[in-house]
């Protein structure tokens, strides 16, 4: 990996005299653990008492409800409680931006796999059975399926105000400007999945007070309390939650999937009731990503000046909201890229079907757009007969520039160099004489020998808003305490920001670590009894968290350095923590840590706001929409049989720009992961859905890349900090996978000239049959 900051945004150096501080890759806690097979997961948590719950599920995308027999259900041996929607507390509605769905289906149902009804038993397979005796009687209709049609008002309305969640218009100078050379492109995302690893569970355990205790794999544990809460009618003092083993989750796990359903069975029974969803009702038990049809006309001159870019965007969000409505926001105000153009006319609809409900996953929109402009880019580079790389830095943003909802990029942006770089790493040499057939696409099963297969090179570069945008009070809060444990100034961390495998906890320890000086630094369980966090999402939490972090230790430190002054009889002014002693200005040790604190505890609570964002105008899509933005490139090169429509990534390649690595291990972690969930996208992941069912819920169907698929990657990383946020930090985890995806399409586009208007890349795409 290579560093590079540059000089004119450089950030204040932080030096200090313990190791795993800020700018280190310190050891995960959580790591080892990990790797043996020993960390607890939510799935492994256990009640000496407790029962097991289950769901039963619509076999159809849109029903409606006549009737519901739970009598044979509930005379099982073994079977505690059967609830429907008639046991619900509370509120029988919940969601995450807008509340839109049923805990437990009414008199419809939307979508397959909408919960229907609820059961508890002493063992799991019990429930199961119990949950398969429940006897529904359904009137089936024709489900809504085509997101083009629901926007333009076709079909029955599946919700109150009609099948459009947010319809949003981005416009920017002249609507109809002309170009010499234009380009018109059809371009077509599939529903791509989370695919985390560890499914969905949790344990509910009643308390004596009325109100339960809830041990959860989330995202965003205060929403999660706000909606449980309101659905079982209780205070929310009387929910609380606690973040478990968390096995992945990439957007999946900010909607509720058997938080409240557990809850229910538990306050029911009056015993702790774990559920844990098997691959299947994982796949119908959380959102997805949207599907998307764009449509898309660019135009420049015959030098090779971007002039207008126009799209028609739609999103499919499936039965349910979910976050479609910012989705929506990202995919208009993104949808021309990361490139200068003075006209712009974007429209964006997200829709409700009776399709899988679609949510939140890594890239939120951004992924969707980029593929139909970065597609668009290399059609008219050829047009032109530029260099696709040369066209797109022609054309890159810079600081300074204008987006298209009128907000300057007032922080750096180097999409230029970003893709010079990528461009100028080392290809991967040619395939010459024997070659082992196991490198050759479909080469592990005897495919080819090499007969038919072609080499392509292309590029892809993304843009993407970090944090939460368009006026959301975005903010997380940190509760640090100081004090002498065994003879060593030790603190605690606390904060409900989830730990769901991206390394937060680590980046608290060594925030802690820098700003205090000090070595121990344990970290509190994250639970809903400190303030809130925000969702591990937006590529926020060590820019919001971590601000909170560093705020808390702040203050802390100013505490500490005032009872220091105090006792040794010196001005505050010039004196620091390093090393786990007070040292004045000129570093010189004036006191060990442990001494000035003594019995005392120094303790204190902050939130941290990033600096505002605001809603865009209804008519035009302008305003400051976004806190900051982040900007990647990739390179990929592919080996395609373009008789048996076959692919292998040879290599892939980025260049990214972090701000700040405060981890550089945990940075390439995340650029190496969100490139394989890219390289995924483009030519394997799609969950199949024909009719409103989905025909591929297992991991046997569904395919996601594995060690075998990944290539090997050169990452380069810049440090171009940003001014506005801690550290000069740029978040990390999203742009990786949006800018992948299309590089790798347009290297097979290069290997086979083939247009590709679609991903995943079939082999059908390829062969053309």
């Amino acid at each position: 990996m290579t560093q590079r900051t540059s000089p004119g945004h450089r950030v204040r150096e932080l030096t200090t005299a313990v190791s795993g501080g800020i700018g280190e890759s310190p050891v995960r806690p959580d790591g080892t653990l990990k790797v043996r097979g020993e960390f607890a997961y939510s799935s492994d948590l256990w009640h000496e008492d407790m029962l097991w719950g289950a769901t039963l599920r619509s076999p159809h995308p849109y029903a409606r409800i006549l009737a519901v027999d739970i009598t044979e259900a509930v005379r099982m041996p073994g079977v505690y409680a059967v609830m429907t929607h008639e046991d619900v507390p509370g509120a029988n509605i919940y969601g995450l931006e807008h509340a839109d769905q049923p805990v437990l289906a009414v008199d419809v149902v939307r979508y397959q796999g909408e919960p229907v009804a609820l059961v508890a038993a002493d063992h799991p397979e019990t429930a199961q059975r119990a949950a398969k005796r429940i006897r529904v009687e359904y009137e089936v209709l024709d489900p809504v399926t085509d997101m083009v049609a629901a926007a333009k008002g076709e079909g029955p309305a599946l919700h109150p105000d009609g099948n459009v969640v947010r319809y949003l218009r981005i416009r920017k100078g002249e609507v109809e400007a002309t170009a010499d050379v234009m380009v018109v492109g059809e371009y077509e995302v599939g529903m791509q999945d989370q695919a985390f690893l560890g499914p969905e569970s949790g344990l509910a355990v009643p308390a004596e007070d009325g109100g339960v205790d809830l041990y959860v794999a989330t995202q965003w544990l205060h929403v999660d309390q706000r909606q449980v809460a309101h659905a079982l009618g209780l205070p929310l003092e009387k929910v609380r939650l606690t973040l478990a083993g968390v096995g992945g989750a990439f957007g999946g796990r900010e909607d509720l999937s058997m938080q409240v359903h557990a809850c229910m069975l538990a306050l029911r029974t009056g015993r702790p009731v774990k559920m844990v969803y098997n691959r299947e009702e994982s796949f119908f038990g959380h959102v997805h990503r949207h599907p998307a049809k764009i449509y898309y006309e660019h135009g420049a001159t015959r030098d090779g000046d971007l002039v207008y870019v126009r799209a028609k965007i739609y999103l499919d969000g499936g039965a349910y909201a979910s976050s479609t409505p910012a989705v929506v926001a990202n995919a208009a105000t993104l949808g021309a890229g990361p490139y200068k153009v003075d006209n712009v006319a974007i429209d964006c609809w997200g829709v409700y079907t009776n399709n899988p409900p679609c949510g939140a996953m890594r890239g939120f929109g951004a992924v969707q757009a980029a593929f139909g402009y970065e597609s668009q880019m290399d059609r008219l580079a050829e047009r032109l007969g530029m260099d696709p790389v040369e066209f797109r830095m022609r054309n890159a943003i810079a600081e300074g520039d204008t987006m298209p909802t009128g907000q300057r990029i007032d922080s750096p942006a180097p999409v230029a160099e970003l893709l010079r770089r990528v461009r100028d790493l080392p290809l991967p040499p040619e395939r010459r004489g024997r070659v082992d057939i196991r490198e050759l696409p479909g080469g592990v099963s005897n495919t080819t020998h090499g007969e038919g297969v072609v080499r392509g090179v292309g590029y892809g570069v993304g843009i993407k808003n970090i944090c939460f945008s368009e006026g959301f009070d975005d903010y997380s809060t940190a509760r640090l305490r100081l004090q002498v444990i065994g003879g060593e100034p030790t603190a605690m961390i606390h904060t409900a920001a989830a730990e769901v495998g991206q390394g937060l906890v680590t980046v608290k320890q060594q925030i802690v670590r820098t700003e205090l000086g000090v070595e121990r630094v344990t970290v509190h369980p994250m639970d809903t009894s400190v303030g809130n966090g925000g969702s591990t999402s937006a590529s926020r939490q060590t820019y919001v968290t971590g601000g909170a972090v560093r705020k808390a230790c702040h203050t802390v430190r100013d505490r500490v350095l005032r009872m220091a002054a105090h006792r040794l009889g010196v001005p505050q002014e010039g004196l620091s923590l390093a090393g786990g002693k007070v040292v004045d200005a000129r570093g010189a040790a004036l006191a060990d840590l442990a001494e000035v604190l003594g019995e005392e505890v120094v303790e204190a609570t902050e939130e941290y706001r990033h600096r505002p964002t605001y809603r865009v105008d209804a008519e035009r899509g302008q305003g400051d929409a976004h806190v900051q933005y982040g900007f990647a490139a990739h390179r990929a090169v592919v080996d395609v049989d373009v008789e048996l429509g076959l692919v292998r990534v040879v290599q892939l390649d980025c260049a990214q720009d972090v701000g700040r690595a405060i981890n550089p291990q945990a940075v390439l972690g995340q650029i190496h992961g969100g490139s394989a969930q890219g390289l995924g996208l483009a030519v394997m992941e799609e969950i199949q859905v024909v009719g409103g069912k989905v025909r591929n819920p297992s991991f046997t169907d569904y395919l996601i890349p594995t060690i075998l698929d990944m290539p090997p990657m050169t990452v380069d990383v810049l440090e171009l900090a940003d001014p506005h946020a801690p550290y000069g930090l740029r978040g990390v985890g999203e742009p990786p996978t949006i800018s992948s995806t299309p590089a790798i399409v347009a290297a097979i586009r290069a290997a086979t000239g083939r247009a590709l208007h679609r991903v995943p890349v079939r082999p059908e795409h390829i062969t053309g049959t």
